[in-house]
């Protein structure tokens, strides 16, 4: 990384960390852009070339964290999906890890604000969806669509993972051990541990045809495919 790169790193932290320093003590609504830029000491134009919306600001460690584990896997050709698999999921939750009260204040103002909210929700698909087109890369390709169904199984299994492991530990921090919980997630995949509920004994009534269409029928099945890709620089994905 150049000196310009650094400087550019360097002046982005520095506005999400004040912005955080800000939404913390007077909340998500009422402090505005211009507040932030001020106590980064850069002006809102600057600020806007490295953050196009508050939402951005709240969401940019977490996808820091997303973003680097997809690259990172994208660089180990030779690891196999398993392992892989696991070591990205490990390799998010660890970063997380290390900043534990940003990650807490993200869901405070996640379950707070619902455009922060409906902000971290597509950063979530988005990261399925990149990880899976990484796997359709790696799995064979004798039937496409299989090895995209397979990808997109495999996708969110990793990103559930990710988020009912961070739920946790934000929810009892002094008890949860998170590369332990993965761990324990992943032997469950892997051995078809995973609990499901039992069946109802008798079967619920049939869903009208409307309501299956609705919950079906679309051709949107979540946010937009635009990668994670170019976060790096000055252009954070918009909502």
């Amino acid at each position: 990384m150049g000196l310009r790169e650094v400087k550019r790193e360097r002046t982005r932290r520095l506005i999400a960390d004040k912005a955080f320093e800000l939404f913390t003590d007077h909340g998500f609504g009422r402090t505005t852009v211009e507040q932030i830029a001020a106590a980064a000491e850069v002006g809102p134009s600057t600020l806007y070339r490295y953050f196009p919306t508050k939402e951005t600001l709240v969401l940019e460690f977490v996808e820091d964290c997303l973003v680097d584990a997809v690259a990172w896997f994208r660089e180990q050709p030779g690891l196999d999906l398993p392992n892989g698999l696991q070591a990205v999921i490990e390799r998010v939750l660890a970063q997380l890890e290390s900043n534990p009260d940003r990650v807490r204040a993200v869901f405070d103002l996640a379950a707070q604000t619902a455009s922060v909210s409906a902000h971290l929700n597509e950063l979530t698909w988005r990261f399925r969806n990149d990880l899976s087109d990484e796997l359709v890369r790696r799995l064979p390709a004798s039937d496409p669509r299989d090895a995209e169904f397979t990808a997109a199984l495999a996708a969110g299994i990793a990103m559930n993972i990710i988020e009912t492991v961070v739920r946790s530990w934000v929810e009892n921090p002094d008890g949860t051990e998170v590369k332990e919980l993965a761990r324990r997630a992943m032997t469950l995949v892997r051995g078809g541990g995973i609990p499901l509920p039992a069946a109802p004994t008798t079967a619920p009534p049939a869903a009208p045809m409307a309501a299956a269409r609705n919950a079906f029928g679309g051709r949107s099945t979540g946010p937009s495919r635009r990668p994670l890709t170019g976060r790096r620089d000055n252009s954070p994905y918009g909502s």
